[in-house]
């Protein structure tokens, strides 16, 4: 089975690295990406995280479009109501103008932060996510109608393309209007137990054809660790259990080492909550991994894999990207 794979980067901050090292070296995984043939590489949207340093998506996207050649890159996503509509257009359609042809606009619909950064950050209050989101379409298609405030806006560069924008999908609520709007479709698995094969149905029972997708594309995020053997894999997944453990009870911390998980004392409750968000984690060698991944994919009905891996270690993040496509080559 051939299996579309690509990057989804949060950025994440371990235990002992500066955070500003951690935005750097997005490039080290983005330029190894490009050179094993991954789709797209998309950064996520979060604020005011010690974990999370992808606070700014679209900057890392033009440095890491700059520094590789071929993969697409975006964002996986921005989040709508943190921004105007006119202000992400402008954004995007600029950096379409320096990288031609790969670019990607994903858009969610959650703030991406918790609440005080929320606040901070609100553009709209009030506003609907569909009300900003066709406010969005339109300026991107100029299919503003006649009589329309926004009617003579001109998204500049205007005669760079818009790049094909994708909803994000975390309870199947964006699919049918994803759909309807000739949009691609993310759902994002990694951190919802809801299957994805019901909202990525309603999406392509609904699609209309448009410039940007004359069919219609879904990808479900997944979050892996792959090592070479699965003793290796569970080790390294130690430290995303104990990490969400702490976001469950509103601890927000750098991602743990394998030596914090040593001696951390789990209670049978914490073991009992860790077994129950493991299902949502594909974990194991190569082998075990891509036949996990595949059944995914099938049950799903999706057309791509978008794989977030979060360790403390840098090396064995790489590492697990590069087992990954070496299973699907």
């Amino acid at each position: 089975m051939h299996v579309p794979l690509s990057v989804l980067d949060l950025a994440p901050v371990p235990t002992g690295t500066p955070a500003a090292e951690c935005v750097r070296r997005t490039v080290d995984l983005a330029r190894l990406a490009d050179e094993l043939g991954y789709q797209r590489y998309w950064f996520a949207e979060h604020h005011s995280l010690p974990s999370v340093a992808s606070s700014s998506p679209e900057v890392l996207i033009a440095h890491v479009a700059a520094h590789t050649e071929r993969i697409r890159v975006g964002s996986g996503g921005i989040m709508l109501p943190n921004h105007t509509p006119l202000r992400i257009a402008e954004a995007f359609r600029t950096l379409s103008a320096l990288y031609p042809g790969r670019i990607d606009l994903g858009l969610g619909r959650a703030p991406g932060s918790e609440q005080v950064a929320s606040k901070a950050l609100r553009a709209f209050d009030g506003n609907s996510f569909s009300s900003l989101m066709s406010e969005l379409i339109a300026l991107t298609r100029s299919m503003f109608p006649a009589g329309h405030p926004f009617g003579e806006l001109q998204v500049m560069p205007a005669d760079a393309a818009s790049p094909p924008m994708w909803i994000l999908g975390s309870s199947g609520a964006s699919a049918t209007s994803a759909g309807r709007a000739g949009l691609g479709y993310a759902y994002a698995t990694h951190f919802t137990a809801d299957p994805p094969g019901p909202p990525i149905g309603l999406y392509k029972e609904a699609f209309t054809p448009s410039a940007e997708f004359p069919a219609p594309h879904a990808i479900i995020a997944v979050a892996v660790v792959c090592a070479e053997t699965n003793d290796r894999a569970e080790r390294l997944a130690s430290t995303m259990d104990l990490a969400w453990l702490r976001i469950e009870r509103g601890a927000f911390s750098p991602l743990p080492s394998p030596e914090e998980v040593d001696a951390y004392p789990f209670d049978p409750s914490e073991r009992h909550a860790i077994a129950r968000r493991r299902p949502l984690v594909v974990i194991g060698d190569p082998r075990s991994v891509r036949e996990q991944l595949e059944r995914r994919l099938t049950e799903s009905g999706a057309d791509e894999i978008m794989v977030v891996t979060n360790v403390w270690s840098h090396e064995a993040r790489l590492h697990s990207y590069r087992l990954l496509a070496k299973a699907f080559s």
